[in-house]
């Protein structure tokens, strides 16, 4: 879920910049900083917006940056458990798919693609059924539900989000489709 927050933090202002401490500036130091950093407790800054005030800068011992801490508003990113997200399939491996989410991936199981047998296509990236020539890819628009997550925030690549896509109303968005056309065309023959 993408939220705005309003955020505090620490930046260090290099020597070269100090004759001038602007707004403007803190910001891209905060961006340089934060911008793709993964938090447990507000997710991925996606954007630093606005800086709305810059504290008193700190001398620290041995460092020559002087320290300003800085209160600003991000554009931020965080998935929530059972959240229901859109996405795009940005690669198919043996094992699943990963589904681009925002600014991060997730991992669609292959067990939590479909209750039929799904064989990995690797020439045409794709995991495919033989029962309903249903077919999964690259490029692919999905709709999944957020089952498990565990952010990592030293090393933000290595953060894992669990995706599911067997319940009702998830799955490729050309499958939901064809599923409401049958519902539809069952409802009117009854």
């Amino acid at each position: 879920m993408y939220k705005r927050a309003r955020l505090k933090d620490t930046v260090e202002v290099p020597p070269q910049f100090l004759a001038d401490v602007t707004p403007e500036l803190v910001k891209r130091l905060l961006q340089d900083k934060l911008e793709g950093r993964m938090d447990e407790d507000v997710g991925s800054v996606v954007s630093v917006t606005e800086v709305h005030d810059i504290g008193e800068g700190a001398v620290l011992p041995n460092r020559p940056g002087v320290y300003y801490e800085a209160e600003f508003d991000a554009l931020t990113f965080d998935p929530q458990m059972q959240e229901v997200v859109d996405g795009e399939v940005v690669e198919v491996v043996n094992f699943g798919a990963f589904v681009g989410i925002g600014p991060v991936d997730g991992l669609l199981h292959v067990s939590q693609i479909s209750d039929e047998y799904l064989a990995f296509d690797e020439e045409g990236q794709a995991l495919a059924s033989r029962e309903s020539n249903r077919a999964l890819g690259v490029g692919d628009s999905v709709r999944t539900r957020i089952v498990t997550k565990s952010i990592d925030e030293r090393n933000p690549r290595e953060s894992k989000i669990g995706l599911t896509a067997k319940q009702v109303g998830l799955g490729k968005h050309g499958w939901l489709k064809e599923d409401r056309q049958k519902r539809h065309a069952t409802t009117e023959s009854e």
